[in-house]
């Protein structure tokens, strides 16, 4: 390989592990990956169907199943991300008013295991287009 070539392909993976970083610290709380909406480690995030008006119904045991994106008591909304108070007082991101979750028996990025449970309340989250 040609020292050319070899730091084309070092770009490349910088690049590929610089810009999830940078649109984290751009405020962006998640990121969209293959059409779903991603944390930032790739997990999908999903909407529960019993949540109502930007508040969470999901705590307690729930919320250890299906832990919550926290968001950091500064974080600002910006476009169709808010910031949700959750019943402990913790800070939660919401998309288009849904508060947002990954599930703990998706085990590595890209699994959706959770799409569909307790007869279709919980969904995959979509970014709207």
């Amino acid at each position: 390989m040609t020292y050319l070539t070899q730091s084309i392909k070092a770009l490349g993976l910088a690049v590929a592990l610089v810009l999830p970083a940078l649109a984290y610290a751009a405020g962006e709380p998640a990121m969209v990956t293959d059409g779903v909406l991603t944390d930032h480690k790739g997990m999908t995030l999903y909407t529960f169907e019993k949540d109502k008006d930007g508040k969470s119904a999901c705590n307690a045991k729930c919320a250890e199943n299906w832990p919550p994106l926290m968001a950091e008591s500064a974080a600002m909304p910006t476009g169709h991300w808010t910031v949700i108070t959750r019943d402990d007082g913790s800070s939660q991101w919401a998309y288009d008013g849904k508060p947002l979750y990954t599930f703990v028996r998706d085990t590595k990025a890209g699994e959706m295991t959770g799409d569909g449970l307790m007869e279709g309340a919980w969904k995959v989250a979509k970014p709207k287009k």
